[in-house]
């Protein structure tokens, strides 16, 4: 009767433990890879305030803009690819479209333009693409390289991906832009789209302030929780009961609300602060926090730990890289960062069943 439950998917959630100053560290690779991200939450036991710094960081998230109705064709026009996408890093991604169902789009920072279409548009557009590896989303992805030579206003490959897009079948979405220039130069995105209908966001900011919290108690050489540690899926899943606000206390009366407890072993805290950011968020921001988080988590009055978990888009075409994403059953797409005192971390990265392994 249940044979059917055997071959639910199942989520891939990869693990790695070092440290922030070790030569082969790699979360700033983790962090840059992983483009598209939408909502970021950070749990720091031990205060009932943030420090200064870090509450000015996440409220200094740069703003993104929504741009409605337009054209792909916009994206290979020669002063879009000049100032967009040849200078620093520009982020696109199509807005309130569903992977699974719709046509999705996404403008990597390396340049590259992903189209995830359905069977019938990718027949029509006659470019060159691949199935995509996920079983009940039957989708073409397209993947242009914008900063190919070939791709220069007039080459053979950008007349040809510019025709299919005007002419074989003119595509356009509400398209998610923001980009990220170095050495403080602003962006450039609002002046080149000012003749279509667009509107400047800045990320939403939430916190909280918990009492009485238990945590569990975690020791950075135990990652797998084999000896004075919670294993990483507890602590996650202890992390998302935190996140949606489940309470730990004791339910006197006897009536059912929630049987969930903290695992073991645990540790109760006065006071944590659980603050959230919500909206089109750069990796170059989330590694300049990353940098606050290791200023603030030296300071004696914290716990011995803090944890940022950053949630990709459910609907995103990509995870980490230009790897696939799927949404399936929930769209997991997350990292989860823990930051000890001694600058030791662990970074649990998940995904789809039939998403690549996270790097």
């Amino acid at each position: 009767m249940f044979s059917h439950l055997e071959k639910t998917p199942r989520t891939l959630l990869v693990c790695e433990r070092s440290h922030l100053d070790h030569e082969d560290a790699r979360l700033g690779r983790h962090v840059e890879q992983h483009s598209f991200n939408h909502q970021l939450s950070l749990l720091v036991p031990g205060c009932d305030r943030l420090p200064a710094e870090l509450d000015a960081a996440l409220k200094g998230m740069r703003s993104f803009l929504l741009v409605r109705d337009l054209p792909l064709a916009r994206l290979l026009e020669e002063d879009f690819i000049d100032q967009a996408v040849h200078k620093g890093s520009t982020y696109g991604l199509s807005y309130r479209t569903r992977i699974d169902e719709d046509n999705c789009y996404a403008l990597l920072p390396n340049g590259k333009l992903v189209l995830s279409v359905d069977k019938d548009t990718y027949e029509v557009l006659g470019l060159e693409g691949e199935t995509i590896a996920v079983p009940a989303q039957a989708s073409r992805a397209i993947r242009v390289d914008l900063k190919d030579k070939t791709m220069s206003p007039g080459g053979r490959g950008h007349q040809r991906v510019l025709k299919a897009l005007t002419e074989h079948t003119p595509l356009s979405c509400d398209l998610l832009l923001s980009q990220h220039l170095p050495g403080g130069e602003g962006p450039a995105l609002q002046s080149l789209l000012s003749n279509h209908k667009l509107s400047e966001h800045r990320p939403r900011v939430s916190s909280r302030v918990m009492t009485s919290l238990p945590c569990p108690t975690l020791a950075t050489s135990d990652l797998q929780g084999e000896r004075r540690s919670c294993d990483p899926q507890s602590f996650l899943e202890w992390l998302g009961a935190v996140d949606a606000g489940v309470s730990f206390e004791e339910d006197r009366s006897g009536g059912y609300l929630s049987t969930y407890q903290c695992p073991q072993p645990q540790t109760l805290v006065d006071a944590a602060v659980r603050c959230g950011v919500s909206g089109l968020l750069l990796p170059e921001d989330i590694y300049s926090l990353v940098d606050v988080l290791r200023r603030s988590v030296l300071e004696p009055k914290l716990a011995p730990w803090l944890a940022l978990t950053v949630h990709g888009f459910q609907d995103s075409p990509v995870s980490w890289g230009t790897a696939e994403h799927g949404f399936l059953s929930g769209g997991e797409n997350f990292y989860t960062l823990v930051l000890f005192q001694n600058l030791d971390y662990w970074i649990c990265m998940a995904t789809g069943s039939h998403d690549a392994c996270p790097p």
